[in-house]
């Protein structure tokens, strides 16, 4: 395929999956697999990390009036009813914290585990399976706004958001979707929650890669310094672009989605997919 059309297709499969809760790892790995994609590579290792900073991008764009709101009202609230401790940026910190320590711990085992497609197929299958249970199960929310969020739901979300980080195929944004609902969240609060906490989680890990291939530990490959070609370029900012303004439609769509609708389409979504993956890998075929 034509590094052009690769970059706007890989673009597009960053910006549609990366907060939709289906795995932007499992997907970008599965098209790694099945287009002989050597993303080892130094420079598709950059590739990687620039679409992945370009959906990152997409959120503080499209959330940039609420954040605002939250600096302006930090800590009293809106409402005057918040403190340090219960503020919704201090909550999406506090689940941060939670998520970041154990998972830099776990460093070694997701780093095998993202190479590994059948703990990707599974992961997928059994979030979805989760998914689709605590959507038709936890319908009764207590906290219908961001805003009315408790500590411990903070800390509980946080801690959910591990599993993606250690089995990747779970999604980031099902752990903290599902973990969010299980703790009495509306889902529109548990989604608006999901982006907030993507962003420092996002970026973070991010800019661990980047600085990780920067500067090699143990004799790993480096990615940069590159010398990087003039065509090499186009394709870095075509993939970025692509995956900025995909993300972006994807995360104003689905807002209004999960408004009106549940989780259900991509619970059965993961689970044909995993299911899929699963006969696949059985058969020898990736």
């Amino acid at each position: 395929m034509d590094e052009y059309l690769l970059s706007v297709f890989l673009g597009i499969v960053e910006g549609l999956t990366e907060f939709l809760p289906v795995s932007s790892t499992a997907h970008l790995r599965i098209c790694e697999a099945l287009l002989h994609i050597d993303l080892q590579d130094g420079f598709w290792k950059m590739y990687s990390i620039v679409i992945q900073l370009g959906a990152i991008l997409a959120l503080p764009v499209y959330f940039w009036n609420r954040i605002l709101k939250f600096v302006s009202t930090f800590p009293k609230g809106e409402f005057g009813n918040r403190t340090i401790f219960t503020h919704p940026l201090s909550l999406t910190i506090v689940a941060f914290v939670v998520t970041a320590v154990p998972a830099w711990a776990l460093t070694k085992v997701i780093g095998k585990n993202l190479e590994n497609l059948w703990v990707m197929a599974w992961a997928l299958l059994i979030g979805g399976i989760v998914m689709w249970i605590v959507d038709a199960v936890f319908t009764r929310p207590r906290t219908m706004h961001m805003e009315e969020m408790t500590l411990p739901q903070a800390i509980w979300i946080g801690a959910a958001q591990i599993l993606s980080a250690v089995f990747p195929g779970t999604s980031r944004s099902m752990s903290t979707i599902a973990a969010g609902q299980i703790a009495g969240m509306s889902r529109p609060a548990a989604l608006e929650f999901s982006f907030f906490l993507s962003m420092p989680t996002m970026a973070v890990a991010v800019g661990y890669d980047f600085l990780k291939s920067v500067i090699p530990h143990h004799h790993e490959a480096e990615i940069a310094p590159l010398t990087i070609s003039p065509h090499q370029w186009i394709v870095l900012v075509i993939g970025f672009v692509v995956s900025f303004f995909v993300a972006l439609a994807v995360v104003a769509w689905f807002m209004n989605w999960v408004r009106a609708r549940g989780f259900v389409p991509f619970a059965v979504y993961r689970i044909l997919l995993g299911l899929g993956l699963l006969v696949l890998l059985m058969r020898g075929m990736m």
